[in-house]
């Protein structure tokens, strides 16, 4: 199987890195790629947003499978065009993937489908932001109705913070604060039929304690230790398989990866939101943890035949990742920094811990990788339990140099210390 991955994040060198295990996949191509994925797939320059250009490039590969990483293309409507070429592609479409594009639209579905989700209010003047925060009261939760590269949410005590975030936007949704701690749960879907994967917990402040702005994500773990064993069979019966039905019967069916970002709350199980594509950091933890190869399990769903897939395969351990950002993230990140130590953790670590590139380049008049955005690598540990896949991840991460960069030194911290 020759496939084709679009994007060049550490999600997507998650899944070139799936990929390029896999026995079934005989050529592994990105677009555009990053100095990580380099190492497992050819790359090739495209513009990413370009529907034709990328199903041009499909073509040309003759790929028998495109995966579409980052949510702008998806939203761009990059899908349809590959779709419309005749190629399977793993990725919804632009209608349907309004379902990350507008929070709006998520919660009209949410509210058509029964699914259980903060109460809200979709605010368009200064008026209508003043009666929301009134009406809710702190903690305010306000968020960016469209894409907002995992930023566009604030979650403050600070009326006047939440008020200019706010009217920063163009249109934004101002919900209830949901207590109780946050759950990502990823399911694979060809739009009728509904395959979870096992949940994770990410970290989205910048820093220790869950301290400073929100970001794309910070790190992550899985499996949950202090989750209920039949969170994902709720999560698919209340949340996941009535989106997709609801999707479904509007005429405009979700096949690809739909994310729920979901609050184990004292009421039971809420939708904080949904994204169309794996998840940053998540997917690093959760693909780490998956036996079943993945290149059929995509195609599967890619071609409206995941009822015929048998149950996944889990590994029984535990993986974390640890993102190692860039200096000034998550604010406007200094970029062009050395990054040194990435052959040391593959010579000493490796395979139990490994890095993933996102934010990175190749400096070829220098002759080595550099940072090139906020988040620059990721590095993923697997072990026998969480306590040894973190010390695992910490001591690669202490291997890496990047000046000036940072990260939390408190990823899974308390879920290995029970």
């Amino acid at each position: 199987m020759k496939v084709l991955v679009i994007g060049g994040g550490a999600r997507e060198h998650a899944l070139c890195r799936s990929l390029s295990l896999d026995p079934d996949v005989t050529a592994l191509h990105c677009a555009p790629g990053n100095a990580g994925i380099a190492e497992l797939a050819t790359l090739h320059a495209v513009d990413v947003l370009d529907g034709a250009a990328v199903a041009d490039l499909a073509a040309s590969l003759e790929a028998d499978l495109v995966v579409v990483g980052p949510e702008a293309p998806l939203v761009a409507g990059v899908s349809d065009a590959v779709r419309d070429r005749g190629i399977p592609v793993f990725g919804p479409s632009a209608e349907a993937a309004q379902l990350e594009g507008s929070k709006a639209f998520a919660k009209d579905v949410m509210a058509a489908a029964g699914v259980p989700t903060a109460r809200s209010y979709v605010c368009t003047t200064p008026e209508e932001i003043d009666e929301a925060l009134d009406a809710f009261g702190a903690p305010y939760v306000v968020k960016d109705d469209g894409l907002a590269a995992g930023k566009g949410v604030v979650v403050t005590a600070d009326v006047e913070q939440a008020r200019a975030h706010a009217l920063a936007c163009e249109r934004v949704v101002i919900e209830e604060f949901l207590d109780g701690p946050e759950v990502s749960l990823f399911a694979i879907t060809d739009g009728e039929t509904v395959l979870p994967l096992q949940p994770a917990q990410d970290f989205k402040r910048a820093y220790d304690a869950d301290e400073g702005p929100n970001t794309g994500g910070m790190g992550a773990y899985s499996p949950l230790p202090w989750a209920d064993p039949r969170l994902a069979d709720e999560v698919l019966e209340t949340v996941l398989q009535p989106t997709v039905d609801e999707l479904r019967r509007r005429g405009t069916p979700f096949s690809g990866l739909l994310y729920a970002g979901l609050a184990i709350t004292s009421r039971g199980v809420r939708v904080i939101e949904f994204n169309a594509r794996f998840g940053d950091p998540e997917t690093q933890v959760v693909l780490a943890r998956l036996k079943t190869p993945v290149a059929g399990v995509l195609r599967n769903a890619a071609t409206g035949n995941l009822a015929a897939e048998p149950p996944l395969r889990w590994s029984d351990g535990a993986a974390v990742t640890v993102v190692i950002a860039s200096h000034n993230y998550p604010d406007t990140p200094r970029t062009g920094d050395p990054i040194s130590g990435l052959e040391e953790v593959a010579e000493e670590d490796g395979p139990k811990a490994y890095v993933l590139h996102a934010g990175t380049r190749r400096d070829e008049a220098a002759g080595q990788v550099v940072s090139a955005g906020g988040r620059v690598l990721s590095v993923t540990a697997t072990g026998s339990d969480l306590a040894t896949a973190r010390e695992r991840a910490y001591r690669a991460v202490g291997r890496i140099t990047l000046p000036g960069s940072h990260h939390r030194t408190d990823i899974a911290l308390k879920a290995a210390s029970g």
